[in-house]
């Protein structure tokens, strides 16, 4: 369908994308696939072809573009090309606005130029081994002493969790005050005490470095808290719709190639003489994708383009285009027949590497709960 929320700039930058992506991913991705993580190189590559940090001030090495539309044309093509290991939507869409809306004039000086030049790559440690959507349930503490954090905890699930060399963490600056007791503080690459655990072994995005992390008694400078002390859940809500979109974005775009791939085997797969998508309950199969596949499209753009997006039309995003993923990669899976059960197949990564998007950022469980408190229910 002809979409109105881009402008020529739009168009180039998408063009500028694919460019990067068959030249600085598509030839290494199954490599990393088997590695288990990206070559650093691809995260200074992509600082220097204006892909990270892009909305950061200029004065810091970005762009100054406040415009979410690139961010979801960025990702939007990284979905495209089934390329889950870099992950630069996490580094902007959801790490970036902490670092831009949050921090003092010295740490944008310290954190900042890196950001956006690649040699600072980035996560965000929320969920933990007792507690994944309920944030209010996280165990970590940091005590000040002085003018330390000590910090003692252990986070689970953390993308990025190898590579980063700066990671926001979320702890218990107040156990007593419930949700008003969190805070987040900055822990650095090389911080004594701070350890990583193993890569751990994902069904899908095999590519995407996933990591425990350990934190034991790291005393971390109160010079890296972030924003005020006990003000991180208030942050983290204030931020996770923005999230939540970001992950809709690619989860719509995956489904979206995932249904021209399928479309395209149909009209070239034959049995018993003629084209498979010639069969009327498969023309049924694809009539339906299409159309909520479209349906989505224009949902999902009118969200990008909304000056102030809610919580619950976040979740209703996320939950509604990642269930579509689902719905859309399972069917044209079984269109392919054997064949999609071949990882050869671009099909086949996508059902694997689909399958999570229904569970970080927020459950759709969870989704369809902040959508029903909306409602006053």
């Amino acid at each position: 369908m002809n979409r109105t929320i881009h402008t020529d700039e739009h168009r180039a930058f998408r063009e500028l994308v694919r460019a990067f992506v068959d030249k600085e991913i598509a030839p290494h991705h199954e490599r990393w696939e088997h590695d288990g993580i990206v070559d650093r190189e691809v995260w200074r590559a992509a600082g220097r072809a204006g892909l990270l940090g892009f909305f950061v001030d200029p004065h810091y090495g970005g762009a100054g573009v406040t415009d979410r539309r690139f961010n979801a044309v960025l990702t939007e093509e990284l979905a495209r090309a089934g390329a889950s290991g870099p992950a630069f939507g996490l580094h902007n869409d959801i790490i970036g606005p902490y670092l831009t809306d949050l921090t003092t004039e010295e740490q944008r000086q310290r954190w900042l130029p890196g950001f956006c030049s690649g040699e600072i790559v980035t996560a965000i440690a929320m969920s933990e081994p007792g507690a994944g959507s309920d944030l209010q349930g996280i165990a970590t503490t940091a005590v000040r002493d002085g003018e330390h954090y000590v910090l003692n905890g252990q986070k689970t699930f953390i993308s990025n969790g190898i590579l980063s060399d700066l990671v926001i963490v979320v702890a218990r600056t107040d156990p007593a005050a419930g949700h008003r007791g969190i805070s987040l503080l900055v822990v650095e690459r090389g911080m004594a005490g701070f350890d990583r655990g193993r890569n751990l072994d994902k069904i899908g995005q095999k590519a995407q470095d996933t990591a425990e992390l350990f934190f034991s008694d790291v005393r971390v400078p109160a010079a890296n808290l972030l924003g005020a002390e006990g003000q991180g859940f208030a942050y983290l809500m204030r931020n996770l719709p923005y999230e939540r979109l970001s992950i809709a974005v690619a989860a719509l775009a995956g489904a979206e190639t995932v249904f021209e791939q399928t479309v395209a085997y149909c009209k070239q797969r034959h049995a018993f003489g003629s084209p498979i998508g010639s069969f009327q309950h498969n023309r049924f199969v694809l009539a339906e994708l299409a159309t909520e596949l479209c349906i989505g499209r224009v949902f999902l753009d009118q969200c990008l383009v909304e000056p102030q997006l809610t919580a619950e039309t976040a979740a209703m995003a996320k939950w509604w285009c990642t269930e579509l993923q689902q719905r859309t990669v399972d069917r044209c899976l079984q269109l392919h027949g054997g064949y999609g059960y071949m990882r050869e197949y671009p099909v086949a990564r996508a059902f694997l590497d689909a399958r999570v998007q229904t569970i970080y950022g927020g459950t759709t469980e969870i989704m369809k709960e902040v959508v029903g408190r909306s409602l006053g229910l």
